[in-house]
C-alpha cells in the first residue's frame, strides 16, 4: 500500500516523472490530455521542465528537443482521441441517467451550445487550461462533435501546446541554465503566461 502511494505520489511530481524516463513521461502526457482520471497529473509543468532539462541535461532526456516535441504532441493527440471515442461510447447513457446533485442534464445541452458556438476554439484553447485540457475531449466525444473538425483542432492544438511551452522552456535553458534553481518559480510563471491570453479571449467572446 506504502509502495501504491509513494507511485502516485512520483506521478504528480513532474522532475521524478521526466528522470523516471522518456516512456512514463510521454504516459503521462497521454493520461492527461484524455483519460478521466488524468486531470490530477502534471501537463503543463511537465512540459516546461522537460524542454528545460532537454536544454541543460541531455543525459537525462535522451532525445533532442524536435523529437520530445513531436513524441509529447503524438501523445497528446492519441490522449484527446482516446477522450473523444470514450465520451462518444458513454454519451448516450448519460442522457438516459437521471438527474442528480453531481450531474444535470441541462450541463450536456449547455456544453452542445458552447462547443456549437465557439467550434473550434473551445478545443484548442482547451489545451492550454488544466483540468478542461482533460475533459473537453470527453465531452466532445458525448456531444458528437464532428469527428474531421475535433481530429483537426487536437492535432493543431496539440502541436501548438508542446511547442510553445516546452519550446520557450528549452530556449530559457540554453540561454540561462542557473534558472534551474527557479524552477518552481518559473513552472507558475509559465502557467499564468499561457493562462492569460486564453482567458482574454474567453471574456472578449462571452462579452461578445
Amino acid at each position: 500500500m506504502n509502495e501504491a502511494w509513494q507511485f502516485l505520489k512520483e506521478l504528480t511530481n513532474p522532475e521524478s516523472i521526466v528522470k523516471l524516463g522518456l516512456p512514463l513521461l510521454l504516459f503521462v502526457i497521454f493520461a492527461e490530455t484524455g483519460l478521466f482520471f488524468g486531470f490530477f497529473l502534471p501537463g503543463d509543468n511537465l512540459l516546461i521542465i522537460s524542454g528545460f532539462l532537454c536544454a541543460t541535461k541531455p543525459e537525462i532526456i535522451k532525445v533532442n528537443i524536435f523529437v520530445l516535441i513531436i513524441l509529447m504532441s503524438v501523445c497528446a493527440i492519441a490522449g484527446n482521441f482516446v477522450g473523444y471515442l470514450f465520451g462518444k461510447r458513454v454519451g448516450e447513457s448519460l442522457y438516459k441517467r437521471p438527474d442528480s446533485f453531481f450531474f444535470k442534464k441541462r450541463h450536456i445541452e449547455s456544453t452542445r451550445s458552447f462547443y456549437n458556438k465557439y467550434g473550434g476554439m473551445a478545443l484548442f484553447l482547451g489545451r492550454f487550461l488544466p483540468i478542461v485540457r482533460t475533459f473537453a475531449p470527453i465531452l466532445a466525444g458525448v456531444i458528437k462533435i464532428d469527428f474531421k473538425k475535433f481530429m483537426l483542432y487536437n492535432i493543431t492544438g496539440a502541436f501548438c501546446w508542446t511547442g510553445s511551452i516546452c519550446g520557450v522552456s528549452y530556449y530559457l535553458g540554453l540561454q540561462f541554465p542557473w534558472l534551474m534553481n527557479y524552477m518552481s518559480y518559473i513552472v507558475v510563471g509559465m502557467i499564468v503566461i499561457t493562462t492569460i491570453p486564453v482567458m482574454i479571449t474567453y471574456l472578449k467572446e462571452r462579452k461578445k
